[in-house]
């Protein structure tokens, strides 16, 4: 039987009264792109908040590396090779997109930004980075301000500011919001060529790029998973189709 890359046991999270995560039970496999979708409310950004780190659990437990990392803070998950990207973009619009992902390896590496500017020359940090860039596309924007960047090409950025923490696992929170369709295509392409090299766990809302995507998808509802299964399993259940995909999903 094969280890999973990511184990989640059980998981519980409220707020008040509002259940966003409910006994929730899900191994990722390695080398997988897992989607995980469901309607707005699902409890699916809380979930990712939950695996990177950003919030504690009420109940259960979360496994990766063949570790608990339940209770262990965000730099602590990263060193042991997992990153995420956010839903709302989070660089820095004044840097050029070379400092954005030379200060991603300045981060990880545990060194304090007050050290940047003698840093902005370094190769320890100038070359990974660019690698980096190169890596996801954008090998000839390096020196463009992030802010003179198109929304495709910021979150391009994104991505390779946590590959540049050379992550086994990444969360990707909704890496399409706000695309058009050339760019929704533009970054498929991207994250198809990551495929196998990183266990990758996807919310997205656009059906087109997870079915596209993903190996197997899990739906929340109410924080709740009632489906996980491959690309053609997910349209052709009925409780999936009844609680968000529609009936329109079966005729795709």
């Amino acid at each position: 039987m094969i280890e999973p890359a990511l184990r989640i046991e059980g998981l519980c999270k409220s707020f008040g009264s509002l259940v966003a995560t409910d006994d929730l039970h899900l191994d990722i496999l390695p080398g997988e792109i897992h989607a995980i979708i469901g309607p707005n409310g699902a409890g699916k950004t809380t979930l990712i908040a939950q695996l990177s780190g950003e919030l504690r659990p009420d109940r259960g437990r979360v496994t990766f590396a063949g570790r608990d990392i339940t209770s262990m803070s965000i730099p602590a998950r990263s060193a042991l090779g997992l990153a995420r990207s956010f839903q709302i973009t989070s660089i820095f619009q004044d840097f050029t997109a070379l400092d954005n992902v030379a200060l991603a390896i300045q981060a990880h590496a545990g060194h304090s930004f007050r050290f940047w500017r003698p840093a902005q020359k370094d190769p320890a940090l100038r070359d990974p980075a660019q690698a980096a860039l190169e890596h996801i596309g954008l090998g000839d924007r390096g020196d463009v301000p992030a802010a003179n960047l198109s929304h495709g090409e910021q979150r391009q950025l994104e991505i390779a500011m946590a590959l540049a923490t050379e992550p086994s696992l990444l969360l990707l929170d909704e890496p399409m919001a706000g695309m058009g369709r050339d760019e929704s295509t533009r970054m498929v392409e991207l994250l198809q060529g990551l495929r196998g090299n990183h266990t990758i766990v996807l919310i997205e809302h656009d059906m087109d790029a997870v079915f596209a995507l993903a190996d197997r998808i899990t739906v929340l509802v109410y924080g709740r998973a009632i489906a996980t299964g491959a690309p053609a399993q997910i349209r052709a259940d009925a409780a999936v189709r009844a609680a968000y995909l529609g009936t329109e999903a079966a005729d795709a």
